[in-house]
């Protein structure tokens, strides 16, 4: 693994003062969050109420309904995923209410980029 000043390997990425931060996602461990679910934090920061991060959902997984308090954007990077609505699909994108109740689960499997932001 290749690092340099603007890279990291141990996320998350907090903001930058000038420039660009680089993370290596591929050298990060996935950290358990749930049965069956998985994350990579990428960036976080506190003060604004913003993360960003890798989710993997391991097949067959589900979670009850559930809310947060942030905005919630997700983006299926590969696999399926479901919530009390629909099924999502690579390249389909959802993006949810502060509060808003919802389920998630997967039969197959999935990776998401999912973005929180306070609003």
């Amino acid at each position: 693994m290749s690092r340099n000043a603007n890279s990291q390997a141990d996320g998350p990425v907090l903001p930058p003062a000038v420039g660009s931060i680089y993370f290596e996602t591929a050298a990060a461990d996935w950290q358990a969050d749930g049965e069956k679910f998985w994350i990579k934090p990428l960036y976080e920061n506190r003060l604004r109420g913003e993360r960003t991060c890798l989710m993997k959902i391991d097949p067959g997984a589900r979670f009850p309904p559930h809310a947060h308090d942030e905005v919630e954007q997700i983006y299926v990077l590969s696999g399926s995923f479901y919530d009390q609505d629909r099924t999502l699909r690579a390249g389909d994108y959802a993006c949810r209410a502060p509060g808003a109740m919802h389920t998630t689960g997967s039969e197959e499997g999935a990776v998401l980029l999912v973005i929180y932001r306070r609003p």
